[in-house]
């Protein structure tokens, strides 16, 4: 397998300096120092305690936020002359599902032309109604939702639609931050199998080691910025090298990951 994301020594921070403010002589780092790397065609997982920096990082990784320090690679090339000179190509290839469904669509728009958005954004063209229906065919709903609006919709319905609209591009990376984490447990199951078979690269970012036991190869463990521990998932989680991973999977109940 190739390369897909390489990232080396990332560094970032939400601070500001402002002109009448004191610079910090070392910044407070949410990301510390994190180097890691994406094989094509492989599921990475991301778990931490909340505040561990699990969302900024892969925030970093697909291009929503620049690094104060450090270096991303996508495809061996940087993300910075990606974004320079490439951004809509970048942004085709990058695509992110987000933690909350309901707030990832305007309320204002129909889901037709939320799912027709992206495409004319990115690629320069308006999608047809025959085409946007084959998009909700692959995870699951059928046209009759076109004409509605996201309250009309359950939190279930919203985030299929959300990897449908990510999908729409034809992505080479699929990011998701918590996507299940605003569901209820019945729907779960539902966007989680559609995770699965999706056949894309994907980086996902979960508390539940249960749902990374279950659908992730690889692993990387999170705590103040920093990766802590990293691994194939079921060596991680039989034999872990840290007691913060080790709490982790106590806390998770971990006997029901095997």
């Amino acid at each position: 397998m190739s390369l897909l994301v390489e990232a080396e020594s990332l560094h970032f921070t939400y601070a500001q300096s402002l002109p009448w403010q004191k610079q910090a002589a070392e910044p407070s780092w949410i990301i510390d120092g994190v180097s890691l790397a994406v094989e094509a065609g492989t599921t990475l997982g991301v778990v931490g305690e909340s505040g561990s920096g699990k969302s900024t990082l892969v925030r970093l990784l697909c291009g929503l936020l620049a690094p104060g320090k450090g270096e991303i690679r996508f495809g061996g090339r940087g993300t910075g002359e990606w974004l320079e000179r490439d951004a809509r190509e970048f942004r085709r290839r990058n695509q992110m599902v987000f933690q909350s469904p309901a707030s990832s669509f305007d309320p204002r728009m129909s889901i037709f032309r939320s799912l027709q958005e992206p495409a004319r954004a990115i690629e320069r063209r308006v999608p047809s109604r025959q085409e946007v229906t084959g998009w909700l065919e692959r995870v699951g709903l059928g046209p009759e939702v076109l004409d509605r609006y996201p309250h009309q919709l359950s939190g279930g319905q919203l985030q299929r639609l959300a990897v449908a609209r990510a999908l729409s591009l034809g992505p080479k990376l699929l990011y998701a931050d918590e996507p299940t984490s605003a569901l209820d447990v019945s729907v779960q199951a539902k966007v989680l199998n559609l995770l699965m078979d999706l056949g894309l690269t994907l980086v996902l970012v979960t508390h539940d080691l249960a749902v990374v036991g279950r659908i992730c190869e690889t692993m990387i463990v999170m705590k103040s910025g920093k990766i802590v521990e990293t691994g194939a998932t079921a060596d991680v989680l039989a034999n872990p090298r840290t007691d913060y991973t080790r709490k982790l999977i106590e806390a998770a109940d971990a006997t029901s990951l095997f």
